[in-house]
């Protein structure tokens, strides 16, 4: 019987597997779906060991929970918040926590946390169940779902710390740290290393402790001292972040950073940035001249949608440049110079809007 079972599956999948290769041509994207086909069969014919296939079964069904969940949420902008576990919900960072994610979400934002207990959970009890997301990971110790998004649609368990980190970044539009362990160290690092690199963002990332706390000061401090200090990071890097231990400060940080800034990309070596309102031809002349060291040559030029971007968010208008892609903090600094100009325009009360 279980032979019989077997074979039936076989076939069934021959089949599945036969639908999709010769539909994909005709489908969005079918270049990319034949692109993974292809690299699906020669990893199948490498010679892997059996950990190695659970490695990639296991990556590929993080994935595909992590795709099904955001799929319908993609038009929203969302705040990560990370933190410790372990933070007991009377304490002043549970309170700063919890309020913070209430005020982003009554600024039109949704919340994402790891799901679990401490910040976490208070980030979802104050965002909400219809508002927020719980990354969990299948861990033995700590990392239950609390009880703000246990049993949501919106809560996902993955096997993969990697693939966890992957989609948080990938959804993610805002990034906000809480005083943590081991974990949010590492989270904070791996985001600012990213941020840093152009990897992901430029985004707003926002170091949030309680009223006079002094976690993410000493931390700065530390930074200051031995890695600016000593020419390991550049002075600049440090604008990639703000620290504040005020609720208003942190909420503002985010809402701002969209105020006319909306997102960018690269379309082949130009460096898109798509704004919610045009700036003058004197703020850009302006522009230029305060940051003309980020280019590799050339100028800012304000322009409409390029060819490459395929009609995506055509209606904006977009400031287009060569950016010389290394001094990331410089480009925060340029992001902050636009949303303090004196330029008014709808979105301005709609910063979620993507």
């Amino acid at each position: 019987m279980g032979s019989f079972h077997a074979e039936d599956r076989r076939y069934s999948l021959q089949e599945r597997l036969g639908n999709l290769i010769e539909r994909a041509p005709t489908k969005q994207n079918g270049d990319l779906i034949q692109r993974a086909f292809d690299l699906l069969v020669g990893i199948a014919g490498e010679d892997l060991e059996r950990l190695d296939w659970k490695i990639l079964t296991g990556a590929l069904q993080d994935m595909q929970l992590g795709f099904r969940v955001f799929r319908t949420h993609t038009h929203t902008r969302k705040v990560a918040i990370f933190g410790s576990a372990r933070i007991a919900t009377d304490t002043p960072e549970y309170a700063m926590a919890r309020d913070f994610a209430r005020c982003l979400v009554q600024q039109g934002f949704a919340v994402m946390t790891g799901g679990g207990g401490g910040i976490m959970q208070a980030g979802n009890e104050g965002a909400g169940a219809e508002r927020s997301f719980g990354l969990n990971i299948q861990l033995p110790f700590e990392q239950d779902s609390n009880p703000y998004i246990a049993g949501d649609p919106k809560a996902i368990d993955f096997k993969y710390f990697f693939t966890r980190k992957l989609f948080f970044l990938k959804e993610s539009d805002a990034i906000a740290l809480f005083p943590g362990g081991y974990g949010t160290q590492d989270e904070a690092f791996e985001c600012l290393t990213l941020c840093q690199t152009g990897r992901h963002g430029p985004v707003p990332l926002v170091l949030v402790d309680k009223p006079g706390g002094n976690y993410w000061r000493a931390w700065h401090e530390y930074v200051c001292e031995h890695l600016i200090g000593n020419g390991l990071v550049s002075p600049e890097d440090a604008e990639i972040y703000t620290l504040t231990d005020d609720l208003d400060v942190a909420c503002a940080a985010i809402q701002k950073f969209y105020r006319l800034y909306h997102s960018s990309r690269y379309a082949g070596r130009w460096f898109v940035m798509r704004l919610n309102a045009a700036i003058s031809q004197l703020q850009l002349r302006q522009l230029n001249e305060e940051f003309g060291d980020i280019l590799r040559g050339g100028a800012i030029l304000q322009r409409d949608a390029l060819p490459e971007e395929n009609g995506e968010l055509a209606g904006l208008p977009r400031l287009v440049f060569d950016f010389n892609q290394r001094d990331l903090g410089r480009l925060y600094q340029l992001i902050r110079h636009l949303n303090d100009l004196d330029i008014h325009h709808t979105a301005e009360q709609h910063p979620e809007w993507k």
